[in-house]
């Protein structure tokens, strides 16, 4: 039934994680948006279908929000940015499913232990405005000796933790950076940054779903219906 709940569910995570700043004009709770582009390996292409190539984060303090449509399915991703702790809603009218996976900090490091290690964070001096915000580029290495580079504005601070949780290293908000998430590689651009009322929000189950592991909900096949 709803053969692409599986694959939207993992484009849905990919997407969420990836955006997981340190940094001034501090913001607390807003929504961000960024355009995504992704480096796949031939055995990723078939979820290019599922991946967006813009990814809407709504926050309010230490939780934020995500929320993307795949076929029939709604999956929306809130986490907590400092302790790591995370629900994923999977909601199906016309299937009349409702499913709630929890996630911990153990899950959160378990999914990123496979993913490069990225260190030698070094400020290049290189100047350039993205948005209206005035950033810098760095450069950076991964444990298999890949380079990268990523731009960082010290003109606005946002939730620790929010954006780029990979850049610790690196000195203000990153608003360019490239990271991978369970092997999926992915260059996150800020498009936009609006200071607005959003949430509260919270990782209590709503109810009427069902509390299934994320296991479960990727062992789940289609069966057309």
């Amino acid at each position: 039934m709803l053969k692409s709940i599986k694959t939207g569910v993992l484009a849905a995570i990919l997407v969420s994680s990836a955006i997981f700043a340190n940094a001034q004009k501090k913001i607390t709770e807003g929504t961000l948006t960024f355009g995504m582009e992704y480096a796949l390996t031939p055995e990723q292409e078939p979820m290019a279908s599922m991946l967006p190539t813009e990814s809407k984060i709504k926050f309010n303090g230490n939780i934020s929000r995500m929320e993307m449509q795949q076929g029939p399915a709604t999956i929306t991703v809130l986490a907590n940015v400092v302790d790591l702790n995370s629900l994923v809603l999977i909601d199906v009218p016309v299937a009349q499913m409702q499913f709630a996976v929890k996630g911990t900090k153990s899950d959160y490091e378990k999914e990123k232990e496979n993913n490069p290690k990225f260190s030698d964070f070094k400020a290049t001096g290189e100047k350039k405005m993205i948005l209206n915000y005035n950033t810098e580029k760095y450069t950076y290495k991964d444990d298999k000796g890949n380079s990268y580079e990523l731009w960082s504005t010290n003109d606005i601070e946002l939730p620790a933790g929010l954006v780029g949780r990979d850049f610790i290293g690196v000195k203000g908000t990153p608003v360019k950076f490239t990271s991978f998430n369970r092997g999926v590689k992915s260059t996150a651009t800020l498009k936009s940054l609006v200071e607005e009322k959003t949430g509260p929000f919270n990782l209590d189950v709503p109810k009427g779903y069902e509390v299934k592991t994320m296991e479960e909900i990727l062992q789940m096949q289609g069966g057309g219906q």
